[in-house]
Parts: structure tokens; C-alpha cells; sequence
């Protein structure tokens, strides 16, 4: 049988159909009202994922008043059936044998990554070193590549920081600026060294299609001469001297970039004056 509250197109209609067919009158418009609000965001929450995070906005097509959304939102997150990870949002927790699990840090800041469907920043740094298996260390730092940055703030635990991003940022181009920013940064990568890093990174610039090695060529333009420098010595000991031409005309051939051990693990190094 299908719930009375469920009938209703809003739960403000909902309270004056329940009146009408109960006939109890005694009962207050705002205790029916926050009663069937919280009954149906218990019944939205228990089909979100574990870890996904929500707002207010999550809940708006059923609910009309905003102050009774946030008030019920905050007895959940009292009661320790949500958690509470900044103002307006949350997420439902999940247990794991060594505690609760914190959101993945895309969960943490998708509204910062994606607006209205279209992809505007991504994440890189520390959590995508740890995802290309370049370090082990997972830190709460989010860093958010974006073509305009803006001021680095926090938001619960979480301190949120900006790189700027001088390519255009598409959905296809996303996984490819993640392994430039972590060339870029190869010397800075915890827990590794700049020779671990490189035989990783070029493995994976390895497994890469002819297309997308062209087109990681391209956006590599708009990164530093040391970037283009240590890809092109890479891609040359991979055997794809033909596509690095560009790379090559780039550089100035009187300027050496420094990476500390770099030439026992690619022999190409000195040809593109990276010692």
C-alpha cells in the first residue's frame, strides 16, 4: 500500500490531505510538517552510496521549505546517522573493520570540479601521485588544477588549494594533465624517487595510443621547458623520436634542467639537457 505522504505533490499539500482524511485536527501543521519532511530525507538518504556527499539541493524537488531541510539535515547529523563535513554539506558514513571511512576527496570537492555538467577543474597533486602509484602517502591537502583559481580556503578537515591549468579542460584530457602535473612536480613527489617516478610515469606514458601521446605532446606546450624536456627524453627511449620534434623546436638547446639521477634510468637524457 502506498503511504498517504507519498499521494501528495508537496508536504505542505501532504498536511492538509492528512487533516482531511484523519480528521485530527489536534495534530500541529509543523510537527506533520517535519515529521514527513525527515521520513523522506531518512528515505532519500538510505539510497544514496555510502560516502556520497550531499547538500540542500539533493532533496529541493520534494521540499520547499529550506529552513526545515537544513533543521532536519543537523538532527541527522546530531544523531550520527549523517556526518556533518562542512556548512550545507554531508555524507552518510561508512564503517570499515578500522573505523569510519572518510568520502573520496572527488566527493569532497565535485562542486568544484563540475558545474552544470560541464567538467571546470580536476583534481592532482598528492591524492593523483598515490593513484598512478607514484607514492604511497594519501594526505588530506586537496589540490584542484583550474583554468581561473581562486583563494585556497578549507572546508571541513580538508584544505582545498588551486594550481592554475593553462589548457583547456576536457573529460578526454583530464588523465593526460595528471601525468604532466606529476612530471612537473617529479621532484617533489613524497616517498619516491625522481628515478622510481620517472620508470613509473614512463610506463604509463607507454600504454598510452599514438593519439593520445600526440596530444599529451600538445598540451605539454603550455607547461615549464623542464617538463617538455623530461617528456621528450622519454618518449625518445620509448622509441617515438618521430613525434617529439616539436617538443625539441621548443627548447632552448643552451638551457640544462636539473633532475638528480635522471640519466640512469632514461638514456636519452642528455640529448635533451636533462642532467
Amino acid at each position: 500500500m502506498v503511504p498517504l505522504w507519498k499521494t501528495a505533490p508537496s508536504p505542505v499539500l501532504f498536511v492538509q490531505f492528512f487533516m482531511q482524511k484523519t480528521g485530527q485536527i489536534g495534530i500541529t501543521f509543523s510537527n506533520v510538517f517535519c515529521m514527513k519532511i525527515t521520513e523522506y530525507i531518512k528515505n532519500s538518504i538510505d539510497r544514496f552510496p555510502r560516502g556520497y556527499v550531499f547538500t540542500c539541493s539533493d532533496f529541493v524537488e520534494r521540499v520547499e521549505s529550506k529552513e526545515a531541510l537544513v533543521k532536519a539535515l543537523n538532527r541527522l547529523a546530531g544523531s550520527g546517522r549523517i556526518v556533518k563535513l562542512a556548512k550545507g554539506r554531508y555524507y552518510k558514513p561508512e564503517q570499515s573493520p578500522f573505523g569510519e571511512l572518510e568520502p573520496d576527496q572527488y566527493q569532497v570537492v565535485k562542486d568544484l570540479l563540475e558545474r552544470n555538467g560541464k567538467v571546470i577543474g580536476y583534481l592532482t597533486g598528492l591524492s593523483i601521485y598515490n593513484s598512478l602509484g607514484l607514492t604511497t602517502q594519501v594526505g588530506s591537502i586537496i589540490q584542484i588544477g583550474r583554468n581561473e583559481v581562486r583563494s585556497s580556503f578549507q572546508r571541513g578537515k580538508y584544505p582545498i588549494s588551486f594550481v592554475k591549468q593553462k589548457n583547456s579542460i576536457t573529460r578526454e584530457n583530464i588523465p593526460l594533465l595528471q601525468l604532466l602535473d606529476s612530471l612537473r612536480c617529479i621532484k617533489k613527489i613524497p616517498d619516491s624517487s625522481v628515478q622510481n617516478s620517472c620508470k613509473i610515469l614512463q610506463n604509463l606514458i607507454s600504454d598510452l595510443s599514438e593519439k593520445k601521446q600526440k596530444l599529451l605532446i600538445r598540451l605539454a606546450m603550455k607547461y615549464p621547458p623542464a617538463t617538455r624536456a623530461l617528456l621528450g627524453a622519454m618518449l625518445c627511449d620509448l622509441g617515438r623520436d618521430e613525434i617529439t620534434e616539436k617538443l625539441k623546436k621548443s627548447l632552448n638547446p643552451l638551457t640544462s634542467y636539473t633532475n638528480p639521477g635522471i640519466s640512469e634510468v632514461l638514456l636519452s637524457a642528455s640529448e635533451w639537457n636533462v642532467k
